[in-house]
């Protein structure tokens, strides 16, 4: 891969058009091929940048603010359009069957909507396949493959001609910060290759580069996923998981206790002890849009940045009550080990989470709908046994088997919705 942005010429073979074709609007190569019948808008009818917040605190939805996710109807042809921010509006004459992904939240909107065997890259594929997986495991005549993808952090054009994906559900916003792509480059991909159709930014509500600012809009994880829905023609789908989720939502909000009455908390992660990372729990964006809803104290009172580095010491000053071990989920993670580290130092063993074993785990803040049913779940029973059920002790396996009568979502029902069954 070159270090520069300069285009990537791709082989003979790769450029020839077969079953791609692009559209102009007023004279401009319009963004996004045909490919497998999509066609893209150009990026100027993409919705104006948000205010930087969500309109609630469960992290939007359908009825939040943006619009409608569709921004016109059927034209009777069997094409459609579905328009995200920055890109715009997108039509496509059928639904994208194999997908390009950078991060997971893309990738399990893909996995949900019933795409997950068309997944054609994503970020770490090894190791979120076996972190996933150990959600999948509740879901009934469920299965996930990701293992042996193209890993695409820092993807490669030539890849992408080669990997000839029907969407690249990425954001261009981000694709662009990397050393190697500039805007033309994408805008080649898309019209060469397939739309882009993705939004990542509003992980935690980054600022987009200039050239992308007056397209940008931040989503929440559940607004996102409406309008990949749309993208995917799965309306009803989208709507029976996002019935899910109200459901959910709903008897959390029912069960919370006054908020003077919640636990302290904080989110950690570390593949060494010795160099833990701390996390936010209600900070915009869709990083939290599993612990933002159920609203604990920040242990941290907000001195702490997500991403700060901090010790036995400053955890022990914060002193929580609950601490969220991120990761805590993945295969190749000793979870008896983390809390050892803690109980086993002599600071450490202070900190009243460590000392009333609530150290509990955690799967991935890059969450799409489907680790989110569950992280809402897990967390509300973490923060607020009382109220929720006690969570199992986890050291490792599968997400624990939690008795039908204390589970806070159905997950036959969500099982049939990702395998598409009535």
């Amino acid at each position: 891969m070159t270090s520069n942005t300069d285009a990537i010429e791709p082989d003979e073979s790769a450029t020839k058009r077969t079953r791609r074709d692009y559209l102009t609007y007023g004279g401009a190569v319009a963004l996004g091929g045909l490919l497998a019948g999509c066609t893209g808008g150009n990026a100027e009818s993409a919705p104006s940048r948000s205010d930087g917040n969500e309109t609630d605190s469960t992290d939007g939805g359908s009825g939040d603010s943006g619009g409608s996710a569709t921004e016109g109807d059927d034209a009777g042809d069997g094409s459609y359009t579905a328009s995200i921010a920055p890109i715009g509006e997108v039509t496509f004459e059928s639904p994208p069957e194999t997908v390009f992904t950078r991060l997971t939240h893309h990738a399990d909107m893909a996995f949900a909507l019933g795409r997950g065997d068309g997944i054609t890259a994503m970020h770490a594929p090894d190791y979120y396949d076996g972190l996933w997986n150990q959600f999948v495991e509740r879901l009934p005549g469920v299965s996930l493959d990701w293992s042996g993808l193209y890993s695409s952090w820092q993807p490669d054009k030539e890849t992408l001609y080669e990997l000839d994906s029907d969407v690249h559900l990425a954001d261009p916003a981000w694709i662009t910060q990397l050393d190697s792509w500039g805007r033309e480059d994408v805008d080649e991909i898309a019209e060469r290759v397939s739309p882009w159709f993705g939004n990542s930014l509003s992980d935690r509500h980054q600022e987009p580069t200039p050239e992308w600012a007056d397209d940008y809009e931040y989503y929440g994880l559940w607004e996102q996923f409406e309008r990949v829905a749309e993208a995917f023609d799965e309306r009803e789908r989208y709507a029976e998981l996002a019935s899910v989720r109200e459901e959910l939502l709903s008897t959390i909000e029912s069960g919370l206790p006054p908020e003077g009455e919640r636990p302290t908390a904080v989110m950690i992660a570390a593949a060494d002890i010795e160099e833990i990372y701390a996390y936010t729990l209600s900070n915009p964006g869709f990083l939290t849009s599993h612990t933002r809803p159920l609203g604990p104290r920040d242990a941290f009172e907000g001195s702490v940045e997500s991403g700060t580095v901090v010790d036995f010491e400053t955890i022990l000053e914060a002193d929580p009550d609950v601490i969220l071990y991120l990761g805590g989920f993945e295969p190749g993670t000793d979870m008896a080990g983390r809390r050892a580290a803690f109980e086993d130092d002599p600071v450490g063993s202070e900190v009243t989470a460590v000392r009333n074993d609530r150290i509990h785990p955690q799967g991935a803040r890059y969450q799409g709908p489907v680790l989110n049913l569950f992280q809402l779940e897990m967390t509300a029973k973490q923060l607020y046994p009382e109220a929720f059920g006690e969570w199992p002790r986890y050291e490792a396996g599968p997400y624990p088997e939690i008795p039908e009568d204390e589970r806070l979502f159905d997950r036959e029902r969500v099982a049939d919705v990702i395998t598409g069954d009535p």
